[in-house]
């Protein structure tokens, strides 16, 4: 019974300090040596075709991603001189990573020969010792997602029976509420 409260308080306290050092990703352009991870970036394929991505760090979400993708898609077409936007090949890639801390494991030695942390505590049938590196390995999953697509861009109006198509100016108007940017 110790073993699972022990691994349930440290794997909170993981999670904890984890999500505590990273914020989601800002639209932004994807560069070395950001603040924060992740951002757009966009190719010129020819006149009026571009490939646009966004991707996100771990704690941005898929809507988000995705969101960040039309809106740059829609940018790129209105600095572009046109007026809509089709997207003809988008997807969303999910890269997932599970971490397991090897400083956990039962019995009271770890990596550090016979020295580890370690405090009494009392739980329901008396004291006993509880340390941050005690009972089983503290197992955490995280998950980033990228999106891409490549768009075709036109002038005039948008064709009503497609439903690829979409204005650039009403998904700007639309998502940019949404959009938060980098902090100065």
């Amino acid at each position: 019974m110790k073993t699972t409260w022990a691994a349930a308080i440290a794997a909170i306290a993981l999670t904890a300090g984890l999500s505590g050092c990273e914020t989601a990703t800002p639209y932004q352009p994807l560069q070395q040596g950001a603040a924060v991870s992740g951002g757009f970036t966009d190719q010129r394929l020819d006149a009026n075709h571009y490939r646009v991505t966004f991707q996100g760090n771990t704690v941005t979400s898929r809507e988000t991603v995705e969101n960040y993708l039309l809106y740059r898609a829609a940018e790129v077409t209105v600095n572009s001189g046109y007026d809509w936007f089709e997207t003809t090949d988008r997807h969303t890639d999910k890269d997932q990573q599970t971490y397991v801390d090897p400083m956990g494991g039962p019995g009271p030695y770890g990596p550090y020969g016979f020295w580890r942390p370690r405090w009494r505590a009392w739980g329901g049938y008396g004291w006993g010792a509880w340390g941050p590196y005690w009972g089983p390995s503290v197992v955490d999953t995280v998950q980033k997602f990228q999106a891409s697509a490549e768009i075709v861009m036109s002038s005039g109006p948008k064709p009503a029976g497609d439903a690829r198509a979409m204005n650039a100016r009403e998904v700007m108007a639309n998502l940019g509420p949404k959009i938060q940017r980098p902090k100065a």
